[in-house]
């Protein structure tokens, strides 16, 4: 029998990997979008002067891999109650290294949009079930921390690929691209590995009445191998009331997230998903070159003004890893959205009054750069954007992976979270078709979209988010039921709900909370 790790950093740390992929895909495409080498060989101008794929095709590239990954977040929900959270990881790794092929082969546009789709498909079911399977694996009182580092591993994955294309860029002909395309495996190849030595999800194997190897799983994750720990008893006991309240409904399907008892967590769930999208980050993640192009910064020093803010995205997300628990969901993920107003706000504001159209082959042959501002007001857009980066990686980054998953009952996690995962991709589809053309069509009203999303997404939040921060996935459930004893979620304002982080710390421990 190969031996199963225990320590949930360890845990935690190989799982993210899965996140780290679609980082690498996200600095893979945004690197390479900028170079001779790509636009030369993908090149759909009339006149063959290498300015690329149409804006609309190119949003169209960047996007097919949302559209796999759409599909297979759907999927995953089946897939991984069928065969398990992490055998489903393993088997969307090895989805990834075929994608890694064919996209690094690439002889043509429709190639390279196959090699993406299967790309997604991966990351839609990593994306989906890698915080599913932390958050049913990890301590109430570091749930948060663990499955944001899932975020984490995304600015990473970002970093690293930006980097290992940075210096790619500098090769001759298709090396510039083929080469880090390929190199997407290997980390992959790593996570396939890894995850042969972490155990299952105890919440998935009591579901399917997997009772002992349940509870090894618990003594060896929550009771550090101590067989009579406290919590592990109390945890177990929770899992065991709640998987026979469910009585084998874990073979229900996706209509039960839209019947009147799970519709409003289905709701917030999905909604957590699609704000983190709409908040603009895919504009300075995908499409980052194209912001600082417009903000004057030249071709020799593109790549790197546009790697600073991978740096501070990798950096600000630390807070959060640290203080998640503590501080909670609610106010991270309003501070959040109201900074990145903010910073939105001002970038419309600085091209409207300093701007300039930048003619129909935009600034240097970019398109996509229709309006440019100089001197000043430059170095205040490239501002914004590290701020309005520095915002987003400590809140609705990580908590946009954090938060769904504590909101469902142990037989619909997979489901439910797979569906709102599902509503990220869709949107993610969206912007990076819609961004390219947006930026010729309406120009620096682009962050005006945004910035009005933001405000909506603060609104929303405050009236409608609850709580989830310490409580047991079992308890949180159970905040939500219409039958909790005496008091009912939908008569406790979302505002007035409050974090249990110290609670779920003293239970940890083995304290009578009654005295």
């Amino acid at each position: 029998m190969v031996k199963k790790y225990s320590n949930p950093y360890f845990i935690a740390a190989i799982a993210v990997i899965g996140g780290g992929l679609f980082g690498f895909d996200i600095s893979s495409m945004s690197a390479i979008i900028a170079t001779e080498s790509y636009k030369c060989y993908f090149d759909q101008s009339i006149d063959g002067t290498c300015m690329g794929p149409r804006p609309s095709v190119q949003g169209g590239i960047v996007a097919s891999m949302a559209g796999g990954s759409w599909a297979a977040s759907l999927f995953s929900g089946f897939l991984s109650d069928a065969i398990g959270r992490r055998r489903a990881v393993m088997l969307a790794t090895i989805i990834w290294v075929i994608g890694c092929i064919i996209t690094s082969a690439s002889q043509n546009i429709p190639m390279l949009i196959v090699g993406r789709v299967l790309n997604g498909f991966c990351v839609g079911i990593c994306s989906a079930q890698v915080p599913v399977y932390i958050s049913e694996i990890a301590q109430p009182s570091k749930r948060g921390r663990l499955t944001g580092l899932q975020q984490w591993a995304i600015t990473w994955g970002i970093l690293i690929m930006f980097y290992i294309s940075y210096g790619c860029s500098f090769l001759s002909g298709t090396k510039a691209f083929r080469i880090p395309w390929a190199l997407q495996m290997i980390p992959a190849i790593v996570l396939f590995i890894g995850m042969i030595f972490l155990p299952e999800s105890p919440r998935w194997l009591a579901l399917r009445g997997r009772w002992q190897e349940c509870e090894r799983v618990l003594i060896l994750t929550h009771g550090h191998g101590d067989e009579y720990s406290p919590w592990v008893g109390r945890e177990l006991q929770e899992i065991h009331e709640w998987v026979e309240t469910e009585n084998g409904s874990w073979r229900s399907g996706y209509y039960e997230l839209l019947t009147p008892k799970y519709l409003n967590r289905t709701h917030i769930g999905l909604f957590t998903q699609i704000w983190s999208q709409l908040t603009g980050v895919n504009v300075m993640m995908y499409y980052i070159t194209f912001v600082f192009r417009s903000a004057g910064v030249d071709s020799s020093h593109l790549l790197l003004s546009s790697s600073i803010q991978y740096i501070i995205n990798v950096v600000m997300t630390i807070p959060a890893l640290i203080w998640i628990d503590r501080i909670g969901r609610r106010p991270a993920l309003l501070v959040g959205s109201t900074l990145m107003a903010a910073f939105m706000f001002a970038n419309a504001g600085i091209f409207a009054v300093y701007g300039e159209d930048a003619g129909p082959d935009g600034v240097d042959g970019t398109r996509e750069a229709s309006f440019v501002v100089k001197g000043n007001a430059s170095k205040a857009v490239i501002a914004c954007s590290y701020l309005f980066v520095a915002s987003f990686a400590p809140t609705w980054g990580p908590v946009s992976w954090i938060y769904p998953p504590e909101l469902y009952p142990n037989h619909l996690r997979g489901k439910a979270v797979a569906l709102a995962t599902s509503g990220n991709w869709v949107f993610n589809f969206a912007l990076g078709w819609f961004v390219p053309p947006a930026f010729v069509d309406i120009q620096w009203r682009v962050y005006l979209v945004f910035a009005s999303f933001c405000v909506a997404m603060t609104v929303h939040v405050f009236f409608l988010f609850p709580e989830t921060a310490g409580r047991p996935l079992e308890e949180t459930n159970q905040m939500f039921s219409d039958h909790e004893k005496g008091i009912k979620y939908l008569g406790t304002p979302a505002w007035r709900t409050k974090n249990y982080y110290s609670r779920s710390v003293r239970m940890e421990h083995g304290e009578d909370l009654a005295k």
